[in-house]
């Protein structure tokens, strides 16, 4: 007797549905960022970088207030606050240059530019997440400043724990992190080396107040327009500068900033990853 095979029937199992578009969606800018901004920590360098600031700002705190013990009327809100910005202003430069030039010193721009194939963008991204330590840097301050001014008020006699602070000297305070932050951003997209961007930050400036000092012809002419010791002298204290002393600044901002980071982006985008 013959047995037959039952029928089997096949169950028709439907392909799952594939978005050919998701190729080119692209990553958003906000996601950029925040890799960026992890990009910070992820270096000893860069970690130990990023914690100073906040180190530095206490280190400071404690020296002012006991250094100036005998100087009350120098532990105020504003001078405590502006002393804690002079280590931040040092720091923030160095740590936007290594944000620009790691991944090229490390050949990691091979990945990031594969994940990412405008590159445009990826500048952009490196650029808020400098511009949001800086900001972030400067709120540090803020808060370390109130701290030990409140101490200031509790452990020693007036005048000392004077609130006294203006709105031009907040303005001024972010403005000098910002432009030193900026000089270092475009010099580290020109260069696309670590020493070399942090050599020319540091020796370039200083080689030309050294010629502003040394040439009096240089100091009467260029050297007030190009020099950023004294373009940016005004802004160091807490009144608001004039409208002569915004255009020397912008003139320095455009030799100093506009024109080495606009180079140094085409540089960033026709530059062949190795």
């Amino acid at each position: 007797m013959t047995v037959q095979n039952p029928v089997r029937t096949r169950t028709e199992i439907p392909a799952p549905s594939i978005d050919l578009d998701v190729r080119s969606r692209p990553i958003p800018l906000s996601r950029l960022t925040l890799v960026e901004l992890r990009k910070l920590v992820d270096t000893r360098a860069g970690f130990w970088l990023t914690a100073s600031i906040g180190v530095l700002s206490v280190v400071v705190a404690v020296a002012m207030l006991i250094t100036e013990r005998n100087s009350p009327e120098n532990l105020n809100f504003g001078e405590l606050f502006g002393v804690m910005n002079i280590p931040t202003g040092i720091i923030l430069p160095v740590l936007a240059i290594l944000l620009v030039t790691g991944e090229w010193s490390q050949r990691a721009a091979l990945t990031t530019f594969t994940m990412e194939p405008r590159r445009e963008r990826v500048v952009t991204a490196k650029l808020l997440a400098a511009l949001i330590t800086g900001v972030a840097a400067v709120i540090i301050a803020l808060t370390m400043g109130a701290v030990a001014t409140v101490i200031a008020d509790i452990i020693y006699t007036d005048p000392a724990g004077a609130w006294s602070f203006t709105a031009a000297g907040l303005f001024n305070s972010f403005l000098l992190q910002i432009f030193g932050l900026l000089l270092g951003f475009g010099f580290a997209a020109l260069i696309l080396n670590t020493p070399g961007a942090i050599v020319a930050y540091f020796a370039l400036p200083t080689a030309l107040m050294l010629m502003t000092e040394l040439v009096p012809w240089f100091a009467d002419n260029l050297g007030q327009w190009v020099d950023t010791g004294l373009t940016l002298l005004p802004f160091q204290s807490g009144e608001w500068a004039t409208g002569g002393e915004w255009a020397r600044l912008a003139v320095s901002a455009i030799v100093w900033i506009a024109i080495p980071l606009t180079l140094g982006v085409i540089r960033v985008l026709r530059s062949e990853v190795k």
